[in-house]
């Protein structure tokens, strides 16, 4: 199908609670949604993020996309884009201006299932329909009551593994929060620990032996030291036991492929850009290397989990995105389900367009209440 035209809308809201980890904590969102139109008036849907600043204001967006984007965009083929391999040389070997790459591969995507009249998970060749969901709190400063009420409703809703942030300067605080789990959860739960980068080889090595000390059995420990140190991590795979070595999410592309030809990860994560997700899944497949999908805006991400036969695991992290699309993807028992609409499934809400659009920044202070997560306001 072809693309003759585009829409920005700019939304900026409050989230329901802090999010972060050793590293980063953030309470609000600036999000814009890309909408690439086709020929037939159908639209494809992506989101532009920036999790720490605001986003320029909705006209400078606007001008940014279509002076830097849209005259490689405009008239082209979806179908031609979502394939089309490029080699970046010189001035050209760079980011945008404005984080357009996940979004557009996302529009793109989206435009093209749509134009075929295929769920896009069933256009990237799926043979599955659902995919385990992992719930992760981002909870690394919520307070300790907050973290137990937020893993005790997931496991409410049939959750059987979460993921928790550790990495505090004091591994004691850490081991607490995982006693904190077990308390909420269960002793029988599926555990992952995610360090963001918080700790040296030998840190993780030691931190890891005095978490099973305490009685945790860790599955996967995620991003423990610096994403290109591949030696550290190809030593924690020698040397963590049972627990897997999960990492990648901090690379691009290229970055993967290196991380996998150096043996680095027992499990590769990776995120919500479709062409580069399903091009490392690909290689991931042919090392025999797991993929997780992380973290992606409003689980976009599961038609590349329910596509990619490595993947066996998808987070859920409870963020109050829900009223910006029409309805989002089905989960249930801890699997979430692909929808059968045409298309990545999701629908920009024109509600949502009319009552939470935001042409100009705003300060923090101004933000009013925010939306609720409606999976966690259904637990009220």
């Amino acid at each position: 199908m072809q693309i003759v035209d585009f829409r920005i809308t700019r939304f900026q809201f409050a989230r329901d609670r802090v999010i972060g980890d050793s590293q980063v904590r953030t309470d609000d969102v600036h999000v814009a949604a890309l909408e690439l139109v086709g020929s037939d008036g159908s639209a494809g849907l992506g989101f532009v993020q920036s999790l720490f600043f605001p986003l320029p204001e909705e006209a400078e967006i606007i001008r940014v996309f279509q002076s830097e984007v849209w005259p490689g965009v405009e008239g082209q083929q979806s179908g031609a884009l979502a394939h089309r391999v490029t080699r970046p040389r010189g001035g050209t070997a760079r980011r945008y201006t404005l984080p357009f790459e996940e979004a557009l591969q996302q529009a793109v995507w989206d435009l093209f299932a749509k134009s075929v009249g295929l769920p896009l998970w069933r256009l990237l060749g799926a043979r599955k329909q659902k995919v385990r969901a992992y719930a992760s709190g981002l909870d690394f400063h919520l307070d300790d009551g907050a973290f137990q009420d937020l893993f005790a409703h997931a496991a409410s809703e049939g959750f059987t593994a979460f993921k928790i942030k550790v990495g505090h300067p004091e591994i004691e605080r850490d081991i607490h929060r995982l006693d904190l789990l077990k308390q909420a959860v269960g002793p029988d739960a599926t555990v992952m620990v995610d360090a963001n980068e918080a700790w040296s080889p030998k840190q993780a090595i030691l931190n890891l032996e005095l978490m099973r000390k305490a009685g945790h059995e860790i599955f996967w420990l995620e991003d423990p030291i610096q994403r290109n140190d591949f030696d550290g991590l190809r030593l924690l795979r020698q040397t963590a036991g049972r627990t897997l070595i999960n990492s990648g999410e901090y690379l691009d592309v290229s970055g993967k492929r290196a991380l996998i030809e150096a043996g680095g990860a027992d499990m590769l994560n990776v995120h919500g850009h479709v062409t580069d997700v399903m091009r490392i899944g690909w290689l991931a497949a042919e090392k025999v290397v797991p993929v997780t999908l992380g973290n992606s805006f409003l689980e976009v991400g599961v038609n590349m989990a329910l596509a990619l036969p490595e993947v066996e695991w998808l987070e859920y992290s409870y963020q109050n995105f829900d009223h910006l699309v029409e309805e989002s993807y089905r989960l249930e028992d801890g699997y979430i389900y692909g929808r059968e609409a045409p298309g990545h499934g999701l629908v920009l809400s024109e509600e949502a367009r009319h009552v939470w659009r935001r042409p100009a920044i705003l300060d923090r202070a101004d933000l009013g209440a925010a939306p609720p997560q409606v999976r966690l306001a259904r637990a009220g």
